[in-house]
């Protein structure tokens, strides 16, 4: 079965060998640069965590992270007094949120030629990048990622124009805290559930809004991932991620794609585009790669 085939019948599939271990290298190298940089001293303690879905709602750091590459801490990295209690490397729970346009090595790999090819598959014609996350699920303390689907929290008209695509930088196991999908919940699941701005500048900067949903007792399936591969997700395919309580790192690359050809991105996404990002002709030239 063709990854094409598999993504429409599943609302997620898997795309084996696009990048080697020298491209993974170089990524995880610009991250670890990255972690470096941060001056943990004054680094905002916001901690990303979906077991508490109020916890965003009057950070301005994570909201306004959408022209920014900024960090994350993992609620177990610190103590009850705020304080960073693990290696610098290893207390972040993830870096986003324009790493595709604001840092040279994820731009290039972003706009590579293989994820072109993967997108036209797809059928995609105008593929903009929306967003970019590098995510850790540290050793031992990595958390688990709630079920959920990612039109809750990125809003398109049609919602069904939305793709994730999660790369494994480390092989993704389930004693590490691999991806879980519901096989097919892409054509049941709802998107009435939402994560939005407010603009409210005297209360929340976000909330929840609608009917949250139960999924519980769906048939979850683990999905492995070697690293290299990748993982396409649908914006209405319910998933997850249980806790990293293994001694081994899982870093993953990813982005969220709209075909922006016939949508609209919504002025309630919580998540400002603050650049197209379109893996177009003018974005390619500036990595001196082929045109589509």
């Amino acid at each position: 079965m063709s990854y094409k085939t598999e993504f429409a019948e599943n609302g997620y599939a898997l795309v084996e060998n696009v990048f080697n271990d020298e491209e993974i290298a170089e990524m995880k190298e610009a991250m670890k640069k990255i972690v470096e940089d941060f001056d943990f001293d004054n680094l905002p303690k916001s901690v990303f965590a979906t077991s508490d879905e109020s916890k965003h709602a009057k950070d301005e750091y994570f909201v306004e992270s959408g022209a920014e590459v900024r960090g994350f801490f993992e609620e177990g990295a610190l103590n009850k007094e705020g304080e960073v209690i693990v290696d610098k490397q290893f207390a972040l729970n993830k870096v986003g949120h324009a790493l595709h346009w604001l840092n040279p090595v994820f731009k290039k790999y972003s706009f590579h030629q293989k994820l072109k090819e993967i997108m036209r598959t797809l059928d995609f014609e105008v593929p903009q990048i929306v967003q970019s996350m590098y995510i850790f699920k540290q050793p031992r303390i990595g958390g688990l990622v709630n079920e959920h689907i990612d039109a809750t929290f990125l809003r398109a008209n049609p919602i069904g124009n939305l793709v994730g695509l999660w790369i494994a930088l480390d092989d993704a196991t389930e004693e590490n805290g691999c991806l879980h999908f519901v096989p097919g919940s892409h054509k049941t699941t709802k998107a009435d559930y939402s994560f939005v701005r407010t603009y409210n500048k005297e209360g929340p900067l976000v909330e929840f809004r609608g009917p949250k949903p139960d999924y519980t007792g769906l048939p979850f399936v683990p999905v492995p991932v070697k690293k290299g591969s990748l993982v396409l997700i649908h914006g209405l395919c319910v998933h997850k991620s249980d806790s990293n309580t293994s001694d081994k790192t899982r870093h993953a690359y990813t982005m969220h794609i709209l075909e922006s050809k016939g949508a609209q991105w919504l002025k309630e996404n919580w998540l400002v585009v603050f650049h197209p990002g379109i893996m177009s002709r003018a974005n390619l030239r500036l990595q001196q790669t082929p045109t589509y």
